[in-house]
C-alpha cells in the first residue's frame, strides 16, 4: 500500500515521501501513529500543491540541515568499551552511543537520526547522520577497549601459562625418552652375557 509520510522515519522515508508498505504495518502503525496517510489520488494532488507552495521553506530547511552537517566536519570519534579476552564486546556499540559521544563534543543530535550498524568487536565503524533526505554526514567511529591493560596483562599472562606448560610438557618428554633409552640400555646389558655364556 502506499503511504504519504507526514514525518521522517530512517531506514523507510523523509517526511512527504510517497512509500510502498505492507498493508499492516500501514494500517496497524503509520496511520493510527499519524505518521502517514493512505497515497489516494486526491492526496497526492494536495501533497503536490503544498510542495509547490513550501518549495521556499524547504529549500531553507535544507540549507539548515547543511549549516548543522558542516559542523560535524572531521568529527571522529573514539568510543571506549569492555571487551573480553577474545575481542569480543560485552553487549555494543549503536548510535546511542554515537549520540552521547557527539553530545560531550557539544553537537546534541537525536539518536533517532543516527543510522550505524552495530559495533560487536573493537575496529573502524561509520555512523551517519541523516540531517535531511539530501544531507548525510558519515563519522568514523573507532570503537577500543576500555580494558586495554588488562587484557594485556590476561594475554600476557595466558602466554607465560602456555610457555611454562610446553615446557614441563617438554621436559616430561625429554624425562620418558631418558627412561626409555635406559631401559633399553638395561635390556641391551641382560642380553650381552646370555650370549656370551652360550
Amino acid at each position: 500500500m502506499e503511504i504519504i509520510l507526514k514525518e521522517d522515519i530512517i531506514g523507510l522515508g523523509y517526511k512527504n515521501d510517497i512509500v510502498n508498505v505492507k498493508s499492516g504495518y500501514g494500517r496497524n502503525y503509520l496511520i493510527p501513529q499519524g505518521k502517514g496517510v493512505i497515497a489516494s489520488p486526491m492526496a497526492k494532488k494536495i501533497l503536490a500543491e503544498n510542495l509547490k507552495q513550501q518549495a521556499h521553506k524547504l529549500a531553507a530547511i535544507k540549507e539548515a540541515a547543511e549549516k548543522r552537517a558542516e559542523t560535524l566536519n572531521g568529527v571522529a570519534l573514539e568510543i571506549a568499551a569492555k571487551v573480553s579476552a577474545t575481542g569480543q564486546l560485552y553487549g555494543s556499540v549503536g548510535a546511542n552511543q554515537v549520540a552521547e559521544e557527539l553530545k560531550k563534543l557539544g553537537h546534541d543530535i537525536d539518536r533517532k537520526i543516527i543510522t550505524m550498524k552495530d559495533a560487536k568487536t573493537i575496529g573502524d565503524f561509520v555512523a551517519l547522520v541523516h540531517f535531511h533526505k539530501e544531507v548525510t554526514v558519515e563519522i568514523p567511529v573507532k570503537v577500543v577497549a576500555e580494558n586495554a591493560a588488562e587484557l594485556k596483562a590476561a594475554a600476557e599472562e595466558e602466554a607465560a601459562i602456555k610457555a611454562a606448560a610446553e615446557a614441563k610438557k617438554a621436559a616430561a618428554a625429554a624425562e620418558e625418552e631418558a627412561a626409555a633409552e635406559a631401559v633399553e640400555e638395561d635390556v641391551v646389558e641382560e642380553e650381552a652375557p646370555a650370549t656370551e655364556e652360550a
